[in-house]
């Protein structure tokens, strides 16, 4: 690992070339993004910019993180379209009332940030925040539909406002729909696109700037109609981003006169709640891809958040968040300190001053896309199967905290959805209420240190998102470096939320050089697979294996392997091949151990889960694996189908020095497979002859060495019986081949 970067002004001075650079690539991303988000939430245009730039100057003079970036995000789109509604009474000031809720809920934030109530945030269920997020993406989806299609829904009903967006499909403009079709292409495909030169922009750039030659070939500039297959429609100027030509007359004051009202303070409290939790929840997501394993002081991250809204709300911005796909940007390109930060926000400031201009040219249909891809993810038929993966119970708190939130509004889903996670947990603990919430809170959990240095982390009773906050007092006692087991034994019930917690800390003591250890849990039974899935605990059930378990139980002992099917927290070695460095490992279970005698080479199969992007749209995977573990050194690199690199293999190793290797004398060899590496001489002197015509004529399969060791999958899912005999068979005619090495 690469020392870390000093802070304050001397890692300033150090790293503001590279800093800035990253800047460059998140503030084009941020641009058209803030302008969307505005228009999306009823705001004008230039809060969005307002608050990315106060986000980004003001955030980073008081923070508690290293490398995120602050601005506006999708998350906020609800909140302030919540206030608009309940806080319009005709006079036209409904956006100065909500942005003295903006300025109010900032200083709330302070407060929580200085009283060190970072960890709130912890206690909301995880289920009932994605309901939330799923609710917020359906409401961005029914709203900006429209503008997409060049139609208008006067119901305040979001389902209403989705109803009619099919009701008024014959009515919609085409050449809004030309535009936003467009658009949705390029979202969908860019990715894909492999000439460079369309990755000189990020994706919503490119979705903006194409959008501006249809202005000027339909002529939007001056109102009238254009026909289409003998009917007319409407173009103009009101299709068109209006903003100011200077930005102070953008600036816009909070009006405090509904200060005394239930209306006023709902917005606050929807505001703070939603903008804290998903700020915190993102800071430990960045938490996690910071290449310097940097992590953030969440109460002082908090309290400059807070002071960050205060000063935007006060000039008519959106209020502050750490924003994730900014962040990853941020980190990707290069960034290493919290200065980055500020370079994008005044980027951002010299970008709205010189192209204002240009940005007057662009139809609104062309932000409004950005935002219907963006609430169609946060809400698509991928996230259901998730949560349903995760449990049928986690579907429930899910769907039901949605349709509340789709009903009512975010205040009454985010507190009803909870309240359902508890009474279900009720049910499910099968106690009676008093006894459960003495189980929550006087559960006997115990933190006990022993005489080797290391931490017996005892955790009885009823271990749901309740009990987080007392868990994580007794965890901030241990130190840094120390080992830990966290014994679950003797507790009723584990909700997810709790897991979560749980593996959290498990990966934040294990990169501090702590070994970490769950165990207790094989008596507990689930509705999921999942590894975090609820578990509960009845007296006298025992751990059932299902049929591959006893499947591959049965393997070993005809071949007389080992074999465990109880979850394996140990992942350390997996992290030393690229494919698991650069994606967080939680577990491995069902091991199968065996040697390969004659070769005296030993080999592992595991189910491996893992995980895939951060926060609220990380995914967990699972999938198995063999580690064959060699007498010999070898090259580093890395295999994959040659088809397959947009799905699997990471794009990033192109940048790291790595590139495809190909063999002239093997034609079929070099088509099928991209063969990565540092050291392409020794690369090539490894794959001899014998070695090429075996992968050539065996099944394809995801090889990576690490220099001693080779690691073998080939689906991101679980194999069956006869697949992990064939992973065994093929490992042996491969470790005969290298043995064999010069």
């Amino acid at each position: 690992m690469e020392i870390t970067p000093k802070k304050g002004f001397k890692g300033l001075i150090e790293n503001w070339q590279s800093d800035l650079i990253a800047a460059v690539s998140v503030s084009l991303i941020a641009l058209p993004l803030s302008l969307g988000i505005a228009l999306a939430a009823g705001a004008p245009a230039m809060s969005g910019i307002i608050s990315a730039i106060v986000g980004g100057v003001v955030t980073t003079l008081y923070r508690g993180g290293h490398i995120s970036v602050n601005g506006p995000a999708k998350g906020v789109i609800a909140v302030i379209l919540l206030g608009i509604v309940l806080m319009d009474d005709g006079s036209g000031q409904a956006f100065n009332y909500v942005l003295a809720a903006v300025v109010v809920s900032g200083a709330i934030q302070v407060v929580l940030g200085l009283l060190k109530l970072g960890r709130l945030a912890d206690i909301f269920h995880s289920s009932v925040i994605h309901g939330i997020l799923a609710a917020i993406g359906i409401i961005i989806f029914a709203k900006q539909i429209h503008v997409a299609l060049g139609t208008h829904s006067d119901s305040p009903s979001i389902i209403q406002n989705l109803v009619d967006a099919f009701l008024f499909l014959p009515q919609a403009n085409p050449f809004v729909v030309i535009i936003a079709l467009v658009g949705l292409l390029l979202l969908l495909f860019h990715s894909k696109i492999s000439n460079r030169f369309f990755h000189i922009l990020p994706t919503p750039m490119w979705v903006v700037a194409l959008s501006i030659p249809f202005v000027y070939f339909f002529n939007f500039f001056d109102q009238h109609t254009l026909s289409f297959f003998g009917k007319a429609y409407e173009v103009g100027p009101n299709l068109l981003l209006d903003i100011p030509d200077n930005i102070m007359d953008s600036i816009m004051h909070p009006n405090f006169s509904k200060i005394n009202t239930i209306e006023f303070w709902t917005t606050v409290v929807s505001i703070l709640i939603i903008t804290s939790i998903e700020s915190l929840a993102i800071a430990k997501a960045v938490d996690k891809i910071d290449p310097y394993k940097r992590k953030t002081d969440l109460n002082k991250d908090l309290t400059g958040i807070g002071l960050s809204t205060i000063a935007a709300g006060m000039i008519g911005g959106l209020p502050i968040i750490a924003v994730i796909i900014r962040s990853t940007v941020n980190i990707h390109n290069g960034a290493k300190t919290k200065w980055s930060n500020m370079y994008q926000g005044l980027l951002l400031l010299i970008f709205i001053m010189l192209l204002s201009p240009i940005m007057r040219q662009v139809p609104l249909c062309a932000f409004a896309i950005l935002l219907v891809y963006t609430g169609f993810k946060l809400a698509s038929p991928a996230v259901f199967k998730q949560i349903y993966n995760q449990g049928i119970e986690q579907l429930i708190f899910f769907v039901g905290t949605m349709v509340l939130t789709l009903y009512t509004n975010l205040l009454i889903g985010l507190l009803g959805g909870l309240l359902l996670a508890l009474v279900i947990h009720m049910l499910l603990a099968r106690v009676s209420i008093p006894r459960f919430f003495k189980m929550v809170y006087k559960s006997r959990t115990k933190l006990m240190k022993q005489p080797d240095g290391s931490f017996d982390l005892k955790i009885r009773g009823i271990a749901n998102f309740l009990g987080i906050i007392k868990v994580d007092k007794l965890v901030a006692q241990i130190p840094s470096g120390a080992d830990v087991n966290i014994d679950l034994s003797e507790t009723r019930l584990v909700g997810i939320t709790y897991m979560d917690y749980l593996v959290d800390y498990l990966n934040i003591q294990r990169a501090t050089g702590g070994k970490v250890f769950i165990s207790g849990l094989d008596s507990h039974v689930s509705s999921s697979t999942y590894n975090r899935a609820l578990k509960i605990n009845f007296s006298g059930s025992g751990a059932k294996l299902s049929q591959r378990q006893k499947r591959l139980r049965n393997l070993a002992t005809e071949k007389n392997y080992q074999y465990a099917s109880q979850a394996d927290w140990n992942t350390d070695y997996l992290k030393k091949f690229h494919f698991f460095e650069i994606r967080p490992i939680e577990r491995k279970y069902n091991c199968l151990k065996g040697t390969f005698k004659d070769l005296n080479v030993s080999w592992e199969i595991a189910d491996v889960t893992f995980n895939e992007g951060q926060a609220f749209t990380a995914e967990t995977f699972n999938t198995t694996l063999i580690v064959l573990k060699l007498n010999k050194k070898i090259p580093v690199f890395t295999m994959e189908k040659e088809a397959v690199l947009e799905k699997i293999f990471d794009r990033v190793m192109a940048f790291t020095g790595y590139k495809d290797i190909d063999f002239e004398m093997y034609p079929d060899f070099s088509k099928k497979f991209l063969l990565m590496g540092n050291n392409e001489s020794e690369i090539r002197s490894f794959f001899t002859d014998e070695i090429i015509r075996f992968f050539e004529s065996h099944q394809i399969y995801h090889i990576e060495s690490n220099g001693e060791a080779l690691i073998i999958f080939d689906k991101i899912k679980l194999a069956r019986t006869d697949e992990t005999i064939a992973f065994i068979d093929y490992s042996k005619e491969l470790a005969k081949l290298i043995e064999i090495i010069d």
